[in-house]
């Protein structure tokens, strides 16, 4: 991974599983799903629930896919990357369910990464999801666009993430999939194409 949730956090996560830490390594974990990596992007991978969003109280995997150049500040691509939940049961998702999950996600994801003795708190932000309902996508159970505000750990600034979330069920699995695509970029940009071809490459299983 390009170190969007640094060392720190690695470790964090690992530490938060309701499966055995020690027993999971995210570089040797085998998904039973496909979903592709493009050419010169890195992957992150850790069981959920995570150590700095302890309430997002699921059991499962993320699976994370970051653009070559999302922690780059003067690249298309920074902050642009994607994370698949893959998920234990079928999970009900609604646009007030994921805003809760998000705030609690990047409120964590900033304080795990961020000595707050070190900086001005004044200049923070509240970070702020919200998340509409749209008309599902094909194959889609359930599609929702949002966006996302919050304090970039990396220059300590306000950042407005774009959001899509694509929910799905794969038949006989009784697993839930939640695939979040995020970048600062409006929709219209080019980063979205490669984020978005992550999910139409998406299979059942490998």
């Amino acid at each position: 991974m390009k170190k969007l949730f640094s060392i720190l956090l690695l470790f964090g996560f690992l530490t938060a599983s309701a499966q055995d830490p020690a027993a999971f390594d995210g570089k040797k974990w085998r998904a039973p799903y496909h979903l592709p990596t493009p050419e010169g992007w890195d992957i992150e991978r850790f069981p959920i629930p995570a150590s700095f969003a302890p309430s997002i109280a699921y059991k499962g995997v993320e699976d994370i896919r970051f653009t070559p150049g999302w922690a780059k500040s003067g690249s298309n691509e920074y902050w642009s990357y994607a994370f698949l939940w893959f998920l234990d049961g079928t999970q009900n998702f609604t646009a007030k369910i994921l805003e809760t999950h998000l705030f609690a996600y990047y409120t964590g994801l900033f304080n795990a990464n961020t000595d707050r003795t070190k900086i001005d708190t004044t200049k923070l932000v509240r970070v702020k999801a919200t998340v509409q309902s749209k008309k599902a996508a094909p194959g889609d159970i359930k599609t929702f666009g949002g966006i996302v505000v919050m304090n970039d750990y990396m220059t300590r600034k306000p950042i407005t993430l774009n959001l899509r979330v694509h929910i799905k069920s794969c038949e006989g699995q009784n697993k839930s999939f939640a695939f979040f695509e995020l970048s600062p970029r409006p929709f219209t940009d080019k980063v979205w194409s490669s984020l978005d071809q992550l999910w139409a490459g998406f299979r059942c299983v490998q």
